[in-house]
């Protein structure tokens, strides 16, 4: 029996809805009031988006200035109406940011996300605000994963994701400093993108960690994940043709990384292996990440130490307001030394090389894994484990997450894909391709 929660779940992805709008057939002010409607009628169970008082009518007022600036369907930006949601790490011009916590947001003001106004400019409508953990760590927000209220959407960016899968929103912001993009998306049922490591400008965002901080961001399908990149990522180059594009060589894992995935999530895994490799692709098994207990030990270095110093004049000024995770993480970051913390960062490089090199042994063109070690945990009060993340973050590799299943409870499961640094768009190519292929 499925958990799944219909009344929860809109279909709402990007390609379609974006070339709707473009082209008029779908009316700008009808869309809003549609997703205005909807979130009204299930906001309070999924708890997504922040509140905002007379949000329907700034969006009707915004669309019809958008329609007065594009009248004619020839000119329309590529976002022409496409309703977004933003993480509440980023600035956003006429939001407070909050990022999660009980601190005064006057703290964090500055000017507006890059990436926020990429999307503005591209004709894309702000819904607001999505539900973000405290700071983006692990203090979970009121979210609830619209697959199941019962589960955990994942984190940091809890809203950003459930936003997406309850149909609020047709693309939507996160970040990911471990697996706050891929663990979400795969725990909500829909595509999660993290680029290759400063792809996505993050200025105008609260960092966690600025050497392994990215902006992502979440869609339903694959060829929106497509779209949304061509606006978001900096020097995007379109990606080949269908009809150029031969299917991967696919890559797994194989050692302690791909060990911690557990049954469900492996049976899943080896279940769709098989499948693509009965459909064409290549699949290859190599030895590598054995050493990924190190590895997620610097990594931790990482953004413990710089986190500590992002936060070090607030939290002299304001440590009774944060949460106990997000305060301890200050505490332990303020006992590594810069040399620790230097020590550390050049693991980043090191196992990018590693991981590019086995590839190029290999004739590799994509790794593959399991996005989450299983299934969204019952419970609200964690977000789940980002281990099946880790790695590519750290080493800063563009990585896409498609649904690709679901576990005996019905709840999602997700195939993790990354590629080289540098190849997102032959990355999101590909995961159309794989997308079809599932």
């Amino acid at each position: 029996m499925t958990t799944e929660s219909p009344l929860l779940i809109a279909s709402l992805p990007l390609r379609r809805t974006a070339d709707a709008l473009g082209s008029g057939s779908l009316d700008v002010e009808k869309h809003v009031h549609e997703v205005c409607d909807r979130l009204e009628a299930t906001g309070l169970a999924v708890r997504a988006v922040l509140p905002e008082p007379g949000r329907r009518d700034r969006l009707i007022r915004e669309a019809t200035a958008l329609l007065e600036r594009y009248p004619d369907p020839a000119d329309r930006p590529p976002l022409f109406g496409v309703i977004a949601a933003v993480k509440d790490i980023f600035a956003v011009d006429g939001f407070a940011t909050r990022g999660g916590s009980a601190l005064p947001p006057e703290i964090f003001e500055m000017p507006e996300a890059t990436c926020v106004r990429r999307l503005r400019d591209a004709g894309a409508l702000i819904l607001g605000k999505t539900v973000s953990t405290e700071f983006a760590y692990f203090d979970p927000g009121a979210t609830a994963n619209p697959r199941n209220p019962r589960h955990t959407p994942g984190g940091s960016s809890s809203g950003s994701a459930a936003a997406v899968a309850a149909g609020y929103a047709a693309l939507a912001l996160g970040t990911q400093t471990v697996g706050s993009v891929i663990r979400p998306a795969s725990f909500c049922g829909v595509v999660g993108f993290k680029p290759t490591y400063d792809r996505i400008p993050t200025e105008g965002v609260l960092y966690i960690s600025q050497s392994v901080d990215h902006v992502g961001f979440f869609t339903q399908d694959a060829a929106g994940a497509v779209l949304a990149a061509s606006v978001l990522c900096n020097d995007w180059r379109p990606p080949p043709a269908t009809a150029e594009r031969r299917l991967p060589t696919l890559g797994v894992p194989e050692g302690p990384y791909l060990e911690q995935a557990r049954t469900e999530a492996h049976e899943m895994f080896t279940e769709r292996l098989a499948r693509l490799e009965s459909q064409g692709c290549t699949v290859r098994r190599v030895s590598a990440l054995q050493d990924i207990e190190t590895i997620a030990e610097r990594h931790r270095v990482v953004y413990t130490a710089e986190f500590a110093r992002v936060h070090d004049a607030w939290f002299r000024n304001y440590a009774a307001l944060y949460r106990p995770r997000a305060a301890m993480l200050v505490e332990a970051g303020r006992a590594i030394t810069t040399e620790e913390l230097e020590t550390a960062r050049t693991s980043i490089a090191r196992v990018r090389a590693e991981l590019e090199e086995l590839m190029s042994q290999h004739d590799i063109d994509l790794w593959v894994s399991p996005s989450t070690t299983g299934p969204a945990p019952e419970g609200l009060g964690a977000t789940g484990d980002p281990a099946m993340n880790l790695p590519w973050t750290h080493a800063g590799l563009p990585t896409v997450t498609l649904p690709a299943g679901t576990a005996a409870a019905g709840l999602p499961l997700g195939l993790q894909i990354a590629g080289r640094a540098g190849t997102d768009e032959a990355l999101l190519a590909w995961a159309q391709d794989l997308e079809a292929l599932l």
